[in-house]
């Protein structure tokens, strides 16, 4: 496998701009099959619409499912934590922004919020830990330069 260098992301190139504030990953609407026997959206599309806007922030930082398969890598989601703020209902529409907290070198933390997009209210919240994994050893791997600097840039730390 050969190294990864800037222009190699799977023909994906991620922002150029300084993307420290955090960034729309997830637009969409709750549908009433989204919802539980009490009327509002059950716990498990909430977690399905993070899941969403975290593909959105891997593609942005060079993680594209292209690259991941072309390179025999993968993410993988080692802590996470939820804040429901909010109940949503049949209809509405809502947001996640994302923004990186910390890059390590096998490793990304990163935050979700998500917003009510009429009323502007956080309705949830989530932390998480994601360890960039070597898919055929099955361990954990270094990010490349080029994945790790523009994780980095996303955090204001690069």
């Amino acid at each position: 496998m050969a190294a990864v260098g800037a222009a190699d992301t799977g023909g994906f190139r991620h922002c150029e701009r300084d993307m420290s504030e955090p960034f729309l990953t997830y637009k969409g609407t709750v549908y009433p099959w989204h919802c539980d026997h009490m009327g509002h959206m059950n716990v498990m599309w909430y977690v399905g619409k993070f899941d969403e806007a975290t593909w959105q922030l891997f593609a942005a930082v060079g993680l594209t499912p292209a690259w991941l398969r072309a390179h025999d890598r993968g993410m993988a989601a080692v802590e996470q934590h939820v804040r429901y703020l909010r109940e949503l209902t049949p209809g509405d529409v809502i947001s996640v922004r994302t923004r990186v907290l910390e890059v390590k070198d096998k490793s990304l933390r990163f935050a979700h919020a998500m917003r009510h997009d009429v009323t502007g209210e956080a309705v949830a919240e989530t932390e998480l830990t994601a360890v960039h994994l070597d898919a055929i050893a099955r361990r954990a791997t270094a990010f490349p330069p080029a994945i790790r600097a523009a994780c980095a840039g996303l955090s204001g730390a690069s």
